[in-house]
């Protein structure tokens, strides 16, 4: 036979092997793809056939010698070393099946497949480590459960279980490893230390800004800044009376209040689809996108009187910013990040009912009534009423105290440049 015959022939039996394995038809396709084998010793997918049929049946001596000779005549998808690897598995071979793992994670790190079958190779040999760093990254680049096999997804929920436990058992130990010296070092300045420790081992995340328009870079990423660094806020507390009953004043008239969230029809609303438009949580607005509203300003002189003498932040067209915000009963705000980390925002607890609460990151609080705090709203927050009772809180804007003058000088500047540059309407930012 020639070999222009010969490929003709394999050709045609590939058609009838794949036809017969479709028609279920499987030892008929078995056994065409051990005549394209014999007819072409290194038919890279008759060999794969080939050892897919004998791992079915139990022989996985005959499987192994079909997968090695596959990966010594081709050897360059992931896939290949895999099934070397599964193989193996079955053998007991455990050196011979971490090799083929990583060759095809050489290829491909990020295949699901192999990350879980080495994480299950080292849960079996007691490597906890080892296989809590598979078993994780197998973890972090699984699609959601609902989109894989009922196998994987068997595997990837034992697989983040696992990470689950270890995390556990390692932050215990460095817990009772540490304690002496945090004995040791007293209650003081250990607060980021904890945190760390807090986020290495999965009892908290990490949360970064992530501003929606405008970063400024090398700020610290805090999440409730430090009293000393606003002393201008002794002031804006002891005035907490007089703003809480201008508030009531106009909480009696019900009028002005307007909803937080106001997506327009032809903008996707995300997380707020459930309070767009809603008064569950309002706002009376006193200065809105940098300028006073003159009829709701009117109606509260004490508020802002005591807001001029803070550090607003002067950024055209955004900011500042104060209103008093009101939520609702049994609301929740879900979380969500701001437009810039180079101002922070104040809140001025007016009336705050038992089983309020507010998250910054990992950091979650109760509002005092009268008890201000200023946050980076950049970094993921969110809040819940989960009272009987309406919760009321006054909020403003300020620069953030790490900026210079030549520093908000410039971003004065350029937020200028850009309202005017665009000619966007001020009613596109979300306090």
């Amino acid at each position: 036979m020639t070999p222009d015959s010969i490929k003709a022939d394999i050709a045609a039996l590939e058609r009838q092997a794949i036809e017969a394995a479709q028609q279920g038809r499987l030892q008929q396709a078995v056994d065409t793809w051990a005549r394209i084998v014999s007819l072409q010793p290194n038919h890279v997918t008759g060999l794969t056939q080939l050892g897919q049929a004998a791992f079915n049946q139990r022989d996985f001596h005959a499987a192994r010698v079909a997968f090695e000779r596959v990966t010594r005549v081709d050897g360059q998808q992931p896939r290949q070393w895999i099934n070397l690897a599964r193989v193996c598995q079955q053998l007991q071979d455990d050196a011979a099946q971490e090799t083929a793992l990583f060759k095809a994670l050489t290829l491909d790190p990020y295949d699901l497949l192999a990350l879980l079958l080495r994480g299950q190779l080292y849960e079996r040999q007691g490597k906890s480590s080892q296989a809590s760093s598979s078993y994780g990254a197998a973890a972090t680049v699984a699609p959601p459960l609902d989109r894989l096999s009922p196998d994987l997804q068997t595997a990837v929920t034992h697989a983040m279980g696992y990470v689950q436990q270890y995390q556990q058992s390692l932050a215990a130990f460095l817990d009772r490893v540490l304690e002496p010296h945090l004995q040791d070092c007293g209650p003081a300045g250990l607060d980021r230390f904890k945190l760390s420790l807090d986020m290495l081992v999965g009892r908290k995340q990490r949360f970064d800004p992530q501003p929606m328009r405008y970063y400024l870079p090398q700020l610290p990423v805090i999440e409730f800044f430090d009293r000393a660094t606003m002393p201008w806020l002794d002031p804006v507390e002891a005035a907490w009376e007089a703003v809480r009953d201008e508030f009531l004043a106009v909480l009696r008239t019900d009028q002005g209040f307007t909803p937080y969230i106001d997506y327009s029809a032809d903008q996707p609303v995300a997380q707020w689809a459930e309070l767009n438009h809603s008064p569950r949580w309002n706002a009376f607005h006193l200065v809105k996108d940098g300028h006073p509203v003159p009829v709701n300003a009117a109606r509260c002189p004490a508020t802002m009187a005591v807001w001029a003498d803070t550090p607003w932040p002067d950024q055209p067209g955004r900011t500042p910013v104060s209103l008093y915000s009101t939520l609702k009963p049994h609301t929740r705000i879900p979380g969500h990040v701001g437009a810039s980390n180079c101002r922070l925002v104040m809140h001025l607890p007016l009336i705050v009912p038992p089983g309020c609460r507010f998250r910054v990151g990992n950091d979650v609080r109760e509002w005092v009534p009268g008890k201000a705090w200023a946050f980076d709203d950049t970094i993921e927050h969110e809040a819940w009423n989960d009272s009987d009772q309406l919760r009321a809180v006054w909020i403003f804007d300020t620069w953030h105290p790490m900026l210079n003058a030549a520093e908000r000088r410039m971003i004065t500047a350029l937020n200028s440049a850009l309202h005017s540059f665009s000619g966007e309407s001020t009613d596109q930012y979300d306090a």
